[in-house]
């Protein structure tokens, strides 16, 4: 019997989509069978919140973490605003040749490696960052954040961008006709009708903040002590990985990197399904 084209279409997505979830099980179960011998070894709780001294028998990720956490937060809280903003040029205050011009930007920013902005910022932001604090090398969380800001804005961008396209145009013109500004039809139909879409941007850049390795290497300065101050030199998760993996592929400092790949993806994932559940919760009340 020959199938319909739409239900081989059908089971072409629901294969691809079997697929994507089992090959996400299988590396959270890759992570945690090679990260398993130091879970094993009691140590759990001094992973968490010890420090990284392998010298003493201490494989702590408690300043990675809180560096992670603490990059990621400040580098949202920069690009929000700013991707916010841009989205609201892009979509309606800006005439629509710039538009076309400004959105076309936006979708090259996003295929730019990321080393190509930590390289330029390694040499025009951290010597200013250096003079401005005055002690240090100027590589910190300070100095990550605005670049790691630059780096997310792109992505969320596109994301506010197609979320406020997305509102009917029953809505904008009834605002047209009663006579409203594009800043009223922006602040009170668009925002009020989009946000699940803004929520999915933000969702998408902290995810992508937490993840991303080559600004945090290059620019917040790799010290395994956990930070007392934004200008203080600090090592992410993915940082921490990447430096790590040099060990010797036996020791145990080697080994932690499972365990760091592991609490990041656990972080990650409960991140996500809080923002899930609280998009769905008022999703429904509204």
């Amino acid at each position: 019997m020959r199938l319909p084209t739409y239900s081989v279409s059908e089971y072409l997505f629901l294969a691809a989509a079997v697929f994507s979830g089992l090959l996400a099980v299988a590396i959270f179960c890759f992570l945690f069978f090679f990260g398993l011998p130091l879970l094993q070894s009691g140590q759990l709780v001094d992973l968490l919140f010890s420090s990284w001294a392998p010298d003493k028998g201490l494989y702590g990720i408690y300043p990675m973490l809180i560096t992670s956490l603490t990059l990621a937060t400040v580098s949202m809280l920069i690009s929000f605003p700013v991707s916010l903003g841009c989205s609201f040029v892009i979509t309606s205050l800006a005439p629509v040749r710039l538009r076309r011009v400004l959105l076309a930007v936006i979708r090259v920013m996003t295929g730019i490696p990321t080393v190509v902005y930590s390289f330029a910022a390694l040499f025009l932001l951290v010597p200013l960052m250096r003079s401005l604090v005055g002690h240090g090398t100027g590589m910190s969380i300070l100095t990550a954040a605005p670049v790691l800001a630059l780096v997310i804005a792109p992505t969320m961008i596109l994301f506010f961008v197609d979320s406020f396209s997305k509102v009917s145009s029953r809505f904008t013109l009834a605002v047209d006709a009663l006579g409203g500004s594009e800043i009223q039809k922006l602040l009170y139909v668009i925002l009020p009708l989009a946000w699940p879409g803004i929520v999915n941007g933000v969702l998408l850049g902290f995810g992508r903040a937490m993840g991303d390795t080559m600004v945090s290497l290059m620019l917040a300065g790799n010290s395994t002590a956990a930070p007392e101050s934004m200008t203080e030199s600090a090592r992410t998760l993915t940082a921490h990985i990447a430096l790590v993996m040099a060990f010797d592929f036996d020791s145990m400092e080697f080994k932690s990197i499972f365990v760091c790949g592991l609490f990041l993806y656990i972080l990650t994932a409960a991140l996500m399904l809080l923002f899930r559940m609280f998009t769905v919760y008022f999703s429904e009340r509204t």
